[in-house]
């Protein structure tokens, strides 16, 4: 393939480094490439939670039936009313993206609002900073920062490892994922 260009080119993810600064909300509409449908039995409940803790906003409501919730373009969720959900959370996540400026502010938002919903946050092998939340239709959400890439870190090493090449180092090498 000869069309391999820079990942952040078509994503509303901001390149990532201590001074990123997330895209706004996203307000328009578009056929959505992937979302998450979550069953609730508590609309309002749910959307407080989502809106108040996860930062994101209701796009549009079929009252008492669906709320569409967006955050980031391409970050949409789909909150259907239900009469039950799962006891507890499937180990299955869906993850969102974010900056590092804003895991600080979710964890806290979140944790005033359901004490015991968050887990970290955790730095991973391959270089971001994760929170996972246990929302209240008890659906596991990771929302995942990418840190400054350091070509000196174990990060780097582990993504080399990995095969992935290092942001800047060029694509000639990406034939073989093609």
């Amino acid at each position: 393939m000869s069309d391999l260009y820079e990942a952040f080119e078509t994503s509303p993810v901001p390149t990532p480094g201590p001074d990123a600064v997330p895209p706004e909300p996203f307000h328009g509409i578009y056929g959505m490439p992937a979302f998450v449908t979550i069953p609730t039995n508590d609309l309002a409940e749910s959307v407080d939670f989502w809106v108040r803790g996860l930062g994101f906003f209701a796009l549009f409501t079929l009252p008492g039936r669906l709320v569409h919730l967006r955050r980031w373009q391409f970050q949409d969720v789909l909150l259907v009313a239900a009469d039950g959900v799962p006891e507890q959370a499937p180990a299955m996540s869906a993850s969102f993206a974010c900056v590092l400026s804003q895991v600080d502010p979710l964890v806290e938002a979140c944790r005033t609002l359901r004490p015991n919903a968050v887990d970290g946050p955790r730095d991973t092998l391959w270089n971001t900073r994760d929170v996972a939340v246990i929302t209240p239709e008890n659906a596991r959400i990771v929302f995942t920062a990418a840190k400054p890439f350091d070509p000196a870190s174990q990060e780097a090493r582990n993504l080399e490892a990995m095969g992935i090449t290092p942001p800047g180092a060029g694509f000639g090498d990406h034939e073989e994922h093609a």
